[in-house]
């Protein structure tokens, strides 16, 4: 487990007959996000809670560790080595964005010259300094997400947890709060990442973990995870119909939209597929009026693992990639 900032074993957790982890493993390097990717139930915050100390792990869970500190036997180790933000925001909207992170800091047992600079330099750093001094109740969603982290980064944890943060935010808030994880894991801290969004887990895990109905579907890179679907293809669009023809006959093993004068083939997008289709075109003497390229994106991974539709995605985005 050297390296690891968090390493479980067998996870498991129950309530009553309703299994929701069922046996997960995890292991996360130091400095890097680790995103938790599913739809709600699927036990994301569960994981978190657990590793978080705040609710025990299941009877037959293996060894957990986390910041180096066995959880079972050190949870209070555990604690003073992470930080947690949960799915609700336990910013105190009566007092100011300042009182809130002066109370964090006595809870802390900060002094309180310590207590005053650390909460004067997490302000500034989160962009808070103007509204420092007003209601937290008067804060955009986007502000009191970032206040949160900020209450959070008050005991200086390594690993930080947190849970669906950029819930309820508009693109610009989740863009921000994009640039503030990467910037945390920059100094070194490590990032567990739950989120109900495929994007999201995309722009910023170094690794990836679906859970489905209680276990780890599969894990690793945004990449990796990508070349395990099959279904990328080429298109190409005519406008003449004889050339749509040609190009039929002269490429086969093509998938045929006549109404749409389409040819689809089967490719996983590499320049060497590209180039050997362009290659047969030319030999043909034919030119497509359009080529555009698919490649399985997180949703075709998420599909084709939990046979789940409907998961929230963070834009229109298409799937094609014009050439």
């Amino acid at each position: 487990m050297t390296g690891l900032a968090i390493a479980a074993h067998g996870l498991r957790k129950a309530y009553g007959d309703k299994t929701v982890l069922d046996g997960i493993d995890l292991s996360v390097p130091e400095g890097t996000v680790f995103s938790l990717l599913g739809p709600n139930g699927a036990g994301k915050t569960t994981t978190v809670n657990i590793l978080s100390t705040l609710i025990s792990p299941g009877p037959g869970s293996g060894e957990i560790r986390v910041g180096g500190h066995d959880l079972a036997a050190d949870p209070q180790a555990v604690r003073a080595a992470i930080g947690v933000t949960g799915q609700f925001s336990a910013v105190d909207g009566l007092i100011t964005g300042e009182e809130n992170m002066l109370l964090m800091a006595d809870l802390h047992h900060l002094s309180r010259r310590d207590g005053r600079r650390v909460t004067a330099e997490l302000l500034e750093r989160f962009d808070l300094v103007e509204a420092a001094g007003k209601p937290a109740s008067t804060y955009s969603g986007g502000m009191r997400r970032r206040l949160d982290i900020a209450m959070t980064l008050v005991g200086s944890p390594r690993i930080i947890f947190l849970d669906e943060p950029t819930t309820g935010l508009d693109p610009r808030a989740r863009h921000n709060m994009w640039q503030i994880i990467r910037e945390l894991v920059t100094d070194g801290i490590t990032v567990l990442l739950t989120t109900q969004y495929l994007e999201e887990a995309d722009e910023l895990a170094d690794r990836i973990a679906v859970l489905s109905n209680g276990r780890i579907a599969a894990e690793g890179s945004a990449d990796e995870l990508k070349r395990i679907v099959p279904g990328g293809h080429v298109r190409l669009r005519f406008t003449d119909p004889a050339v749509y023809q040609a190009a039929a006959t002269a490429l086969r093993d093509v998938t045929r939209a006549d109404e749409a004068l389409a040819l689809q083939l089967p490719s996983d997008g590499s320049q060497r597929e590209l180039r050997a289709i362009l290659d047969r075109l030319d030999d043909a003497g034919i030119e497509a009026d359009e080529l555009t390229v698919h490649t399985p994106d997180l949703d075709d991974v998420f599909f084709a693992l939990t046979g789940k539709p409907g998961v929230p995605t963070q834009t229109d985005k298409s799937k094609e990639t014009a050439r």
